[in-house]
């Protein structure tokens, strides 16, 4: 059996970047940015008016002037306008460019506006509710750094410095195998003897995650079938992410399968729980990954979000960085194995403290949605006090 730091390491070590692309910005969210964004000018690129309200300048306040007459209006949009003189006032909107000679904006809650003339009703102080220029961001600066994985927010910017097209890592062909007599599709009636299939629509749901939408596939207990169905989709993907058959049951026929299509084994069981059964391989001609998980809800879960994630980002050149987590409870591991156990964060006290989940084993898939990552323990014959801090490793982010 594998140590669990050495097995990751192997799995890491095997790591393969699939190049990079040009895709437009409508289908990057998720993916990974293979290059560094700059500033195409100034942000704002203007004195940007945040209230809406009249534009003024601060001499007008300093000689004691409580009525300006309305010389114009600036709306977001138009070109930059000049103020006349000093002593007049331009009605300004939100987003509009501060006019020439203003450097104070003054809201309507704060003013009365008749006859042409705006009078001051509260006591103003200068220089606010601009946006200067130049404030967020210079031209030329970077923005987003590589290796930044997109979300709507680096969509924003993006589509705000002209980024129409984006070059992004690669994402790698994937091909999904769940396995077993004893599953059917979600929208059957099963049997008693029967469950439906969860395993693979978790991990299609988690590579939508990384920008991969992946293909599924189902394999019977059938050693001929498997062989064929495994090399075709060997010879047509960059990775197999395979659910359940892995163990050493009789009807477990992938490993033999997987050797006997050319598949090199890298390991096969490791010194963890739960997920202990995975094994590793790739195919030396075909250059396919194999992530074989075992059949229990979580240690799949687990096994996904430990080792295939990790091995995604190593290829992109990515580092990962462990998270930690201060347990808000005593934990423990007396065996010899290293332990994953759910956890869920809750605030106490105004901190973060992670609290362990109860799990009834491996095949309680109920209890995923409870949790809000794994949290590490390696073999001790000491108890984990509460207070500490331990490696974390997270599937969700809505920790409030």
């Amino acid at each position: 059996m594998t140590p669990f730091a050495e097995a990751y390491n192997l799995v890491i070590k095997h790591n393969r970047s699939f190049g990079t692309e040009l895709l437009p910005l409508e289908e990057a969210v998720g993916l990974y940015l293979a290059e560094e964004i700059f500033a195409d000018r100034d942000l704002p690129p203007f004195d940007r008016v945040t209230m809406d309200g009249i534009a003024i300048h601060s001499d007008a306040l300093k000689k004691g002037l409580k009525s300006l007459k309305v010389s114009g209006t600036a709306r977001a949009g138009e070109a930059v306008q000049e103020l006349p003189k000093k002593d007049e006032c331009f009605e300004v909107m939100t987003g509009a460019v501060l006019p020439k000679g203003a450097d104070t904006v003054i809201r309507y809650e704060d003013i009365s506006i008749r006859a042409g003339l705006a009078t001051l009703d509260k006591p103003v102080q200068a220089g606010r509710n601009i946006h200067r220029k130049g404030t967020d961001a210079l031209k030329d600066s970077v923005l987003i750094p590589k290796n930044t994985q997109i979300s709507p927010a680096e969509i924003s910017i993006l589509a705000s410095v002209g980024k129409s097209s984006l070059l992004v890592h690669r994402r790698p062909k994937v091909i999904l195998v769940s396995t077993g007599d004893e599953l059917i599709d979600p929208d059957q009636v099963p049997e008693p003897h029967q469950i439906r299939k969860s395993n693979i629509y978790a991990l299609s749901a988690a590579l939508e995650k990384e920008g991969i939408v992946a293909e599924k596939i189902h394999l019977p207990d059938h050693p001929g079938t498997i062989e064929k169905q495994l090399r075709s989709a060997l010879e047509q993907a960059d990775v197999l992410m395979l659910s359940g058959g892995v163990s050493m049951g009789k009807f477990d026929y992938l490993p033999g399968v997987l050797w006997d299509l050319g598949v090199q084994k890298a390991f096969h069981k490791v010194a963890q729980r739960p997920g202990k059964p995975f094994w590793f391989g790739v195919h030396p001609k075909l250059k396919t990954t194999v992530f074989s998980f075992p059949g229990n809800p979580v240690s799949t879960f687990l096994n996904y979000h430990l080792y295939f994630r990790d091995w995604l980002r190593a290829g992109m050149g990515i580092q990962t960085n462990t998270s930690m987590v201060e347990m808000g409870q005593e934990s423990a591991n007396l065996t010899d194995l290293t332990h994953f156990k759910l956890l869920r964060i809750e605030l106490e006290q105004g901190s973060l403290k992670g609290v362990l989940v109860p799990m009834n084993g491996s095949g309680d898939f109920l209890s995923l949605s409870r949790a809000h990552g794994f949290v590490k323990l390696e073999p001790s014959d000491k108890e984990y006090p509460a207070g500490c801090k331990l490696p974390f490793i997270p599937f969700k982010t809505n920790f409030l």
